[in-house]
């Protein structure tokens, strides 16, 4: 397998921004495309994302707003809203050569379809080699250099592998798998299950409340994951139990942060500030697969409702409490 000298990262927001960094730091030429002409403008004049003020853009990163300039490398990494991956992927699929590795970075399950994002990139580009990067980073450590490990999957392992060198380093550790739909549902599911660890600090139910929350949540996780035809390895590894525990446990999660918000009594158009919220789009499609399934997701399911505006956060939380407790 070849190496990967040129890499394209699609999306300058704060994820973009510091792949684009971490990939950068790890020898390649880097290409980060930005839709937005305001804040592809600020990339460049400023060399810093206005998502992570203070963290200089690596001067191995050309900013461009020509889709077809970033089509040119060796591989793109995607990092768009996982909503409006279809309609880049759209474009690019006719501007790519034939083979080259598309690796999303968006952890969610599009609306209306249930379809993962690498069957989006093999239904838009079916010219392209999916891939999937996934696990518990924050993209302000990423574009820091602090220590972080992930996991990068795709069907073919030695592309994963192939890929997983070209932009590791000493401070980002890809980790590579052949486990594509494992990693896919790992970043999904523990979006939604992040809201709720965030309803549970904005009622301030405490430590213990937050540590079962976590642990019941993962048992969803795994069920799901099962039902799905995931490898318990990955679910217990970075891309799902790793990725979990991180997510549930700060404020810098989106996700968490706004459960905290529904849980202090904003609605869910406002809370989060306005910020993009994967769990939130997530929930309702993460339900649903669940129910083909007959796999039992009550937490999920509580946080769908409330987001749909079934439930208020009380009757949620009361009918989680009042669930008959049974064997673990």
């Amino acid at each position: 397998m070849s190496g990967f000298d040129t890499i394209s990262v699609l999306g300058g927001g704060a994820w973009g921004s510091a792949l684009a960094d971490a990939c950068a730091r790890a020898g390649r030429s880097v290409t980060l495309w930005e839709f937005d002409a305001g804040n592809a403008a600020y990339l460049k004049e400023k060399r810093e994302s206005r998502f992570l003020p203070g963290v200089k853009l690596h001067d191995a990163i050309a900013v461009t707003r020509d889709l077809a300039v970033a089509a040119k490398a060796q591989a793109v990494l995607l990092v768009v809203p996982a909503q409006a991956a279809r309609s880049v992927l759209t474009e690019l699929a006719t501007l790519i050569s034939n083979g080259t590795p598309v690796v999303t970075a968006a952890k969610g399950i599009e609306r209306g379809t249930g379809k993962f994002m690498t069957e989006i990139v093999g239904e838009c580009a079916p010219n392209a080699s999916p891939a999937i990067l996934s696990g518990p980073s924050f993209a302000i450590d990423v574009a820091r250099g602090l220590p972080t490990a992930v996991t990068l999957a795709a069907h073919d392992t030695a592309l994963a592998a192939a890929l997983a060198q070209a932009i590791g380093s000493p401070t980002f550790r890809p980790y590579h798998s052949g486990d594509v739909r494992g990693v896919e549902i790992g970043g999904a599911a523990k979006n939604v299950l992040a809201i709720a660890a965030g309803v549970v600090a904005g009622r301030k139910f405490g430590a213990s409340a937050a540590a079962a929350l976590i642990t019941r949540g993962f048992a969803e996780l795994m069920r799901f994951g099962k039902a799905y035809g995931a490898k318990a390895e990955t679910l217990t590894g970075l891309s799902g139990l790793g990725d979990l525990v991180l997510t549930c446990s700060s404020p810098q999660s989106r996700n968490y942060s706004f459960g905290v918000d529904l849980a202090q009594g904003k609605s869910p158009r406002e809370a989060g500030g306005g910020k993009l919220c994967e769990g939130a789009f997530t929930a309702p499609v993460l339900l649903d697969m669940a129910r083909a399934k007959n796999v039992e997701m009550p937490i999920a399911a509580a946080i769908a409702a409330v987001i749909a505006g079934k439930l208020t956060i009380d009757a949620a939380i009361e009918a989680l409490l009042a669930r008959p407790v049974g064997e673990e």
